[in-house]
């Protein structure tokens, strides 16, 4: 089978050329018909077609005074069930409250082989005011609006090499194609004058957009089903989180868990899934130990359990696939069409509700009671339950006492078994 050329063809080509050679069967083709997105075609390079994830929503989290509805994509099955729990608890208090100290995103222009580093960075600190102009010149529209290239940061790498790193306001912006461009336009400017120039890149580590969330919940909204008391729960959180400082093997899966909802709502909100993740673990390690993200601690009076979390986040909500994929756009809507501070705000808040409602199971009831329920649903579609038989399904699982796909099969035999 040759792929040269593939490329080229139009997407019904594309399509027959795999049939062709036996990739994929006919029903198979159609399947990819029915999931065509021409705005899908124009985005990726060899579309074939919209790979769908499960969209739902988190009905209600309280962040800087509004409550707001939101949208999560993904395919755990117990991430939205999670996102609202804890919701449900942070909105007790007076809600989640979250701000960045500053939002700017980094560009970096490496120079090489340089015979004298302090000279290269005198020549950048005597034209810092030069390069602000050349790459605001090379993109002045974020300019027009206020923002653009604010500063440089000299950073010397080794005896040879230093970046010159550009920050940048890029006001609704993700900014990655804006700083992409100022940072070329720098290293070639720099060139010009006889330096080398490695590269011009923008820097996916946001740690000059720091957002930071709180919120206190008082420790009676904390109590359990099974009879735990708030107070006694609140301490136990308190613990569980304490370990997440201690030993990376907890804070791994406590970031992941947090990462549940973040990437969630990132990916809903049309933004890089990718860069928020390669940035929040980096900060997560930033003290030399990776550590858990989100922090919980008894107020000194034991009448709140206080929650915090500060991670770099670098979102949009302009720019990119943000305002041409039309589900973007009505993901956007039904959070109330934020700006790009609230949008990193609510995820914020998410982030803490996630973590909070991992935490409350771990220490009471335990993770697996909840999550395997609602793993039931996965796990009849699963052995090929039909939508009339997945309820009956689940009802049957939830009183088994092993939920596994034998246990579902026979059940599913059973269930048709009694129909007939």
């Amino acid at each position: 089978m040759k792929w040269s050329g593939y490329y080229k063809l139009d997407w019904q080509d594309r399509i027959q050329y795999l049939v062709e050679n036996h990739v994929i069967d006919a029903t198979q083709a159609k399947l990819m018909a029915e999931n065509y997105s021409a705005v899908g075609d124009q985005q990726v390079e060899n579309y074939l077609y919209n790979f769908g994830v499960p969209m739902g929503l988190l009905t209600d989290i309280e962040i800087n005074g509004e409550h707001k509805s939101v949208p999560m994509a993904t395919e755990e099955p117990s991430v939205i069930a999670a996102a609202n729990n804890g919701a449900r608890m942070l909105n007790q208090g007076d809600g989640v409250h979250a701000a960045f100290k500053q939002r700017l995103i980094r560009g970096q222009v490496i120079a090489i082989n340089l015979d004298d580093t302090g000279a290269f960075q005198h020549y950048v600190q005597k034209h810092t005011a030069q390069l602000l102009a050349v790459a605001n010149h090379a993109h002045p529209s974020m300019e027009a609006r206020g923002g653009g290239a604010k500063d440089i940061v000299i950073e010397p790498l080794d005896e040879k090499t230093v970046a010159v790193d550009v920050l940048v306001d890029p006001c609704e912006a993700m900014g990655a194609n804006v700083v992409n461009t100022m940072a070329e336009a720098v290293a070639q400017d720099l060139r010009s004058v006889g330096f080398e120039i490695l590269m011009g890149i923008l820097s996916n580590y946001a740690t000059e957009a720091l957002i930071e969330a709180n919120v206190a919940i008082p420790v009676a909204a904390l109590k359990t089903k099974q009879g735990m008391a708030g107070a006694d729960v609140a301490q136990r959180v308190a613990q569980a989180s304490y370990m997440e400082q201690l030993t990376p093997y907890r804070a791994v899966t406590a970031n992941k868990g947090i990462m549940n909802g973040v990437e969630a709502v990132v990916l809903a909100s049309g933004n890089d899934t990718r860069a928020v993740n390669a940035g929040m673990h980096a900060y997560a390690a930033e003290s030399g130990q990776y550590k858990g993200l989100a922090q919980w601690t008894v107020s000194d009076d034991g009448q709140f359990l206080n929650g915090s979390i500060k991670m770099p986040l670098m979102l949009g909500v302009v720019g990119g696939s943000i305002g041409i994929v039309p589900a973007v756009q009505l993901n956007q809507q039904i959070m109330g069409n934020p700006d790009a501070q609230t949008l990193s705000a609510i995820v914020a808040g998410v982030a803490l509700a996630q973590n909070l409602a991992a935490l409350r199971a771990l220490v009471s009831s335990g993770i697996q009671a909840g999550h395997m329920a609602l793993q039931a649903k996965s796990l009849a579609l699963q052995v090929g339950a039909t939508v009339a038989e997945v309820p009956l399904l689940v009802a049957a699982l939830e009183k088994s006492e092993q939920i596994n796909q034998a246990s579902a099969q026979a059940l599913l035999a059973n269930i048709r078994k009694e129909k007939r």
